[in-house]
């Protein structure tokens, strides 16, 4: 296999995986469900969802606490779906520039 063609197969496998992130949906969770979030691949978020129950304007502090842990709950469990998708892309080789 000629270079070139190495490289337009990096690049098919690297427009695949761009556009499985996109579509990818990823949820986050904090206070036991209290706060929910929603997350692409590109990890950008799709919703938020909280719960009644968490707002209280004498504790506005623990709400934000609750929205912080959940975009990063919602952020590893992106990150550890990625890398399994990159694994079964590349049948676990690393390729520079890819992911």
């Amino acid at each position: 296999m000629d270079i070139k063609s190495m490289m337009k197969q990096a690049q098919q496998m690297q427009d695949r995986l761009q556009k499985q992130m996109g579509e990818m949906r990823v949820e986050g969770a904090a206070g036991g469900g209290m706060v929910t979030v929603v997350i692409n691949g590109h990890k950008q978020m799709q919703s938020i969802k909280i719960d009644p129950e968490a707002v209280s304007k004498d504790d506005v502090e623990m709400l934000q606490d609750l929205v912080v842990a959940a975009i990063n709950d919602a952020q590893r469990k992106a990150d550890e779906a990625l890398s399994q998708q990159m694994s079964a892309l590349t049948g676990g080789m690393k390729i520079p520039g890819l992911g």
